[in-house]
């Protein structure tokens, strides 16, 4: 199957300099969301896609955003933008007229793939175009039927009779049709009409004069046509977004506390019984194991978190894995590179970044670890940090099992701590810290008699 995707428009009214098609609906292009959806239909039709995109106002910044994760796609350019009969024209020359051709656009993001194949179905080997009814159809273009039911053609509104546009049967602009007519037919469309473009919709009437079928395939999800051509319009489809992806969740049988409050911006894979509480954030390649939990207002990125792992309010996660029976936060940061074994806590105010930390460790309140192997059951104190950071380098830490680390303790890497060490609380380790002994590293208390404060002189 030919698939035609008309991404050439400006956007003006998106007022940005981001071409239209690039704004991001739940964390993707919205461009991107077309592409998935039509291989996904060339997959369930068992058919091979030739993907044809037409580009316009920032084309260059497009094919940059897909070309390299998809050199299959084939870009054209539509100059100067002459309507979307035009637009299809362009792409004339890549259509392989053995296939019928599927003209989408890339600012309609949610349009459904079974959508899609009811609408090739329905039209066969005739014409196929996808309607919907709307209890105000202004600004779009109705579907006018004969007597007999059947579709005549359809009518820009701003060329349409008053009786025409009382019409609530509308034009979404997705069509399908035989290539080697569809070409016959846009080399014969003319511009006379108000806004002096090539209408693809004038392909409808040209298909009845010539005697082909025309099947008007009608959605009850007006959402599935609803086009971008504003930031408001685009946050009112990313709200309709969200929600598909809380209900196909909720179906699943993950718990939802509020499923008008979660943001999924990629790929959320939940297993048995997950939990998931208000205005969590998802983004990239998500993974939740079989009885997690995420509490309210974490943003987890790119993070794989294990089964019966509880990840506790505020906390930020970000190229990490966590192990099963974990315990992460409240106000927890898992930098990239983190990962935690299984029955690991790491509690608030603590920092985790390119380390792994071993089975059933602890680090309960404000350290920062860095750069660092730390073994099985270990306890890091409150206060402590790793300095891995020489002003130009960074250096690694190695804590060994069952190693103590009291609380407000400075670890200058690079250095090894052996099994069963402790160091006492307070104290800078500049150097190795033998196993199973105590090594405290810290100045001497004194007391300096008859001391004074300092006192501001009178001005």
């Amino acid at each position: 199957m030919n698939l035609v995707i008309l991404a050439a428009g400006q956007g003006k009214r998106m007022r940005s300099s981001l071409p239209k098609v690039l704004h991001r609906l739940a964390g993707k292009p919205m461009l991107g969301h077309v592409i998935d959806t039509v291989r996904t239909l060339a997959q369930s039709l068992k058919q091979p896609a030739r993907i044809v995109v037409v580009v316009g106002h920032g084309g260059e910044h497009v094919r940059e955003a897909f070309a390299a994760t998809d050199p299959s796609l084939k870009f054209v350019t539509q100059q100067p933008q002459l309507g979307t009969g035009h637009a299809v024209m362009q792409a004339v020359p890549w259509l392989d007229e053995v296939e019928p051709t599927l003209v989408l656009y890339g600012d309609v993001p949610l349009v459904q793939a079974g959508t899609l194949q009811a609408l090739a179905q329905a039209a066969g080997d005739g014409v196929g175009v996808l309607t919907v009814r709307l209890p105000d159809p202004s600004g779009y273009g109705r579907i006018v039927r004969g007597p007999d039911g059947k579709v005549q053609r359809i009518v820009e509104e701003r060329d349409a009779s008053a009786e025409e546009r009382h019409i609530d049967e509308v034009n979404t602009g997705i069509l399908v049709a035989p290539t080697a007519q569809l070409e016959d037919w846009l080399a014969l469309l003319g511009n006379d009409n108000a806004q002096r473009e090539y209408y693809l919709t004038d392909v409808v009437a040209l298909a009845v004069a010539d005697g082909v079928a025309v099947a008007a395939c009608e959605t009850a999800d007006v959402n599935e046509t609803l086009g971008v051509n504003s930031l408001v319009q685009l946050a009112q489809l990313e709200r309709v977004a969200q929600l598909r992806i809380a209900d196909r969740l909720m179906q699943g049988g993950t718990t939802l506390a509020d499923p008008a409050r979660i943001d999924v911006r990629g790929e959320l894979k939940v297993g048995a019984e997950v939990h998931i509480d208000v205005g969590c954030v998802f983004e990239g390649r998500v993974e939740l194991g079989d009885r997690s939990r995420v509490g309210p207002y974490c943003v987890v990125r790119d993070a794989v978190i294990g089964r019966d792992t509880e990840i506790l309010a505020f906390s930020h996660l970000d190229d990490c894995q966590v192990g099963a029976d974990a315990r992460v936060g409240p106000y927890a940061r898992l930098r990239p590179g983190a990962q935690l074994a299984d029955e690991v806590h790491i509690g608030n105010f603590v920092e985790v970044k390119a380390s792994h930390i071993g089975l059933a460790t602890k680090a309960n309140h404000l350290a920062y670890i860095g750069d660092a192997e730390v073994g099985a059951r270990s306890n890091i104190g409150a206060g402590t940090i790793v300095a891995n950071y020489d002003g130009a380098n960074k250096h690694r830490t190695q804590i060994g099992d069952d190693v103590h680390v009291g609380s407000n303790s400075v670890l200058v890497a690079p250095i090894v701590i052996g099994d069963g060490a402790t160091v006492g609380a307070g104290s800078t380790v500049t150097r190795e810290v033998s196993g199973g002994e105590l090594t405290v590293a810290r100045a001497r208390q004194a007391t300096v008699p008859g001391w004074k404060r300092p006192v501001k002189k009178p001005r």
